[in-house]
């Protein structure tokens, strides 16, 4: 099977709302809907660094778009089409058939549309690139926090990191967590849903894709704000309470891969938020409040501050 007989037997199928897709040097795309901007995301999967070698493909397939549809979550957007370079040591019918199959079955799910993208030889890689649309000026961003603000979150925290210390070694998981923690990392689901309604109740949103506190720094930074988070409001997913506290600060605070929403709101929008949440069946959880000043502040019960200077995951980092 060469590049092209790759490309047509897993990833081509005919266009629907794009007006040329996938078999041309380039994508032909409709304009948005008037009053509508792009909204542009990319991300990266590398064997070794995002995911462990020999993972379940169809896995690494939803995960791959997956991570993508939360950026487009996190501002607001609908979802429209996506683009996906693809690096694979080799052409392996059954593992292509496979993430494909993960990859359409959330592509269906989302409503969003492969419209392009490259394969090449090479370590395993994964890049997809998502488009949407959201209201022009009504998109949600990073710089909107307002000092008294309240910070939620949504879903729980934490699993996600401990699957991946269990499979690096560094823990063992009783086999009923370990099936939590591996759904968790392996399946994340993009709150897209969450993504649209907040756009009437947020001031900001991100999403938490490298810890907690690291992200929720980033709303600081550009809101030019500092935050205060209440550990024992985080919401420390249930499946990690028998582990030691400082293990379940270290997932639920800095451990990352969580892919839920983290966003700032008005206190007069708490009753519409706590509605949402039961309209949606998606717990949202007030931890914190907007302050004058700089960083993110994480105090215990007696209102001490924490030590949570690894802050999130960063690439680059020498540790």
């Amino acid at each position: 099977m060469n590049e092209f007989d790759l490309i047509g037997r897993y990833f081509a199928r005919p266009a629907r709302t794009a007006l040329l897709g996938v078999g041309d040097d380039c994508a032909l795309l409709p304009s948005p809907p008037p009053g509508e901007v792009l909204a542009v995301s990319v991300d990266m999967l590398v064997e070794g660094r995002h995911f462990f070698a020999g993972s379940d493909p169809r896995a690494l397939g939803h995960k791959t778009l997956a991570v993508n549809l939360s950026d487009l979550a996190a501002m607001g957007a609908s979802p429209a089409w996506f683009t996906l370079a693809l690096a694979l040591p080799g052409a392996d019918a059954a593992w292509l058939a496979a993430f494909s199959g993960g990859l359409f079955a959330l592509a269906d799910t989302a409503g969003i549309e492969l419209v392009g993208g490259d394969t090449t030889r090479g370590p395993l890689t994964m890049s997809v690139q998502v488009a949407g649309h959201v209201p022009a000026g009504g998109a949600l961003r990073r710089d909107g926090a307002r000092a008294g603000d309240d910070v939620w979150v949504s879903g729980h925290l934490g699993a996600a990191a401990m699957a991946v210390q269990h499979r690096a070694g560094g823990i063992v998981l009783t086999d009923e967590m370990l099936a939590v923690c591996a759904a968790r990392l392996d399946w994340p689901e993009p709150r897209l849903a969450l993504g649209l309604s907040l756009r009437a109740h947020a001031t900001a949103a991100l999403d938490v894709s490298d810890g907690l506190v690291g992200d929720l720094a980033h709303i600081c930074e550009q809101s030019n704000l500092g935050a205060d988070v209440d550990w024992l409001s985080v919401p420390v997913d249930p499946v990690l309470q028998t582990l030691p506290e400082a293990a379940r600060q270290r997932a639920a605070l800095s451990g990352g891969d969580d892919y839920e929403l983290c966003f700032t709101a008005a206190p007069s929008a708490r009753s519409a938020i706590d509605a949402l949440s039961d309209e949606l069946g998606l717990p949202l959880t007030r931890v914190g409040i907007m302050r004058p000043g700089k960083d993110v502040t994480v105090r215990d019960a007696a209102g001490h501050p924490l030590d949570t200077r690894q802050g999130g995951f960063d690439h680059f980092s020498p540790s």
